[in-house]
């Protein structure tokens, strides 16, 4: 029994020795840990916090675009935009903002919202609308340099279709119509066979005429 006392008291001993060596550095790393759980869980609380609030202004950018009130969508819109632009819903909620902008015909704002997009959305696909987009409200503003400029910025394969069609309305408008032809012929290489969008394009192939 002494000898097993013994042998716990140099365990004892031993286990002091090592922890009046190392405890605080054990402490210190502990505390550590803790901090980091501490923050990532804090973290996790904030930013579903911040997308529920930012989902809660989208939806009502949503609902007053339903009723094409603008007025109400700007507003939260705004909020939208000033307190939450890291959220998924910010640059959607620009890109709606836009669009009800150019059905009130305020080409301005419209393209003040897809601007936004443009330079601030987190996802390349929102940017390349965004710029689709933008391009079509240089188009109305006859804007015809520009809106070419618009859309000569990298895109998405999945997206060829789209802009090469965007590219031969504006050269069609301003007159460039062997360069219109040339461009709508692009975009029915690209786009679905069997979609409704293809057979637009068509159309407008078509009546351009035959080349020279």
């Amino acid at each position: 029994m002494a000898v097993y006392d013994l042998e716990e008291q140099e365990k004892l001993s031993a286990l002091q020795a090592w922890w009046e060596a190392y405890g605080k550095y054990v402490t210190g790393v502990v505390t550590v840990l803790c901090m980091v759980i501490i923050a990532v869980q804090g973290w996790r609380w904030y930013s579903r916090s911040q997308s529920e609030k930012a989902a809660v202004l989208y939806n009502a950018i949503s609902q007053a675009a339903a009723t094409s009130a603008l007025d109400k969508a700007k507003d939260a819109g705004a909020q939208l935009l000033d307190k939450y632009p890291g959220s998924a819903y910010a640059s959607r909620g620009a890109l709606l903002l836009a669009k009800l902008a150019v059905d009130a015909n305020d080409k301005a704002l419209a393209k003040t919202h897809l601007q936004w997009v443009i330079d601030r959305a987190s996802e390349d696909e929102l940017k390349q609308i965004a710029r689709l987009r933008f391009a079509y409200v240089l188009l109305d503003e006859k804007a015809y340099d520009d809106a070419l400029r618009t859309l000569d910025a990298k895109h998405d394969e999945q997206l060829d279709g789209l802009y090469a069609d965007a590219k031969g309305d504006i050269l069609a408008a301003s007159g460039k119509t062997g360069e219109a032809r040339a461009a709508y012929q692009a975009a029915l290489l690209k786009l679905d066979p069997k979609g409704a969008h293809r057979g637009y394009v068509q159309l407008k192939l078509d009546s351009l005429g035959e080349s020279k």
